[in-house]
């Protein structure tokens, strides 16, 4: 889905709602200065544990298991599950949404087999799908048998959707001992939850520790030109994960891998450098800007390593 323009006449009421939502990141930033200055200096100032992880997504077109052999071999310690992957002749979901928790304990055995530590599934569901909340619940117990401490999910909300949604997270928020350990994180995928601040918003009225926010600064800047700086400052005092995106809008308009695009990681990472927490770093693009895709897993397994690489180096200076 591509950017929505300035130039497109019948948009620029929603452009600039956009742009005064922008302008008020600062003053509601301000205004939760207290939790804001937590996030960024909770646990005591401990350095935060940021798990980079690839997820299994760029490899799509090829097998499971080539995926996660390739990530293991690239260096990671941590895997996020993607959707589907080529199967033989066929396109095969990794986990479907109706699937006994056993097959995702199963899944999870073996991504640790291989070293791979899963931290993150999709939900595959928009949380204003009427089916939503069922389906939110069976990723929940999914990811609890499997050990993944992190489903994600987003929408692309319209019309006063956002109500709906933040309903739907409620009924679908994690219960019982077992799924209790599961998060809910949801990020920013255009409309009216399009930046951070909305998805906090949504996630400060919820109140529920068990639903939290994911962060993909490539999805704020692209598909509603805001610069995610300003929106990660507005809520990181909720946001849990990162998923890794970078975005170029020249010479072409182009998701990318970390560091390849326009997005300053310093200054995206620095608001929660210091939480003691845990915080997965999940790269979902990992792509050369106007370059072709490899045809070869192998070239994947390249730009995957270098994109670890560059977060690991760009964690260490934060954290020196």
């Amino acid at each position: 889905m591509r950017a929505i323009r300035a130039d497109n006449p019948r948009m620029m009421g929603r452009r600039d709602w956009l742009r005064s939502a922008t302008a008020g990141l600062a003053g509601l930033a301000a205004a939760t200065g207290a939790r804001s200055a937590g996030a960024g200096q909770g646990a005591e100032g401990r350095a935060t544990r940021f798990q980079v992880a690839c997820m299994t997504l760029p490899y799509s077109r090829f097998p499971l298991a080539r995926a996660l052999s390739g990530i293991k071999a690239a260096g990671y310690r941590y895997v996020a599950w993607g959707t589907t992957h080529r199967e033989g002749s066929a396109t095969e979901p990794i986990l479907a949404p109706d699937a006994p928790p056993g097959l995702a304990k199963e899944l999870g055995r073996r991504c640790r087999d291989l070293g791979l530590e899963p931290l993150m599934m999709f939900s595959g569901v928009y949380p204003e799908a009427p089916e939503a909340p069922d389906v939110l619940m069976s990723r929940v117990r999914q990811a609890a048998a499997a050990g993944i401490p992190q489903v994600l999910t987003f929408g692309h909300t319209r019309g006063g959707q956002s109500q709906a949604l933040g309903r739907t997270l409620q009924e679908a928020r994690p219960r019982g001992p077992g799924p209790r350990c599961v998060t809910i994180v949801v990020k920013q995928h255009g409309g009216e939850t399009g930046t951070g601040l909305a998805c906090a918003s949504i996630v400060r009225e919820v109140g529920d520790e068990g639903i939290m926010v994911n962060y993909d600064a490539g999805n704020v800047m692209d598909y509603l030109d805001v610069d995610p700086i300003p929106d990660i400052k507005a809520c990181a005092d909720v946001v849990r994960s990162f998923c890794i995106k970078d975005h170029r809008n020249f010479p072409k308009d182009q998701d990318c891998g970390p560091g390849f695009g326009e997005i300053d990681h310093y200054r995206l990472l620095h608001p929660l450098a210091f939480t003691g927490r845990d915080v997965p770093l999940c790269c979902e693009n990992i792509s050369a800007p106007l370059i072709a895709a490899p045809n070869d897993p192998e070239g994947v397994d390249a730009l995957a390593r270098r994109a670890r690489e560059f977060l690991e180096v760009v964690i260490r200076g934060l954290q020196a």
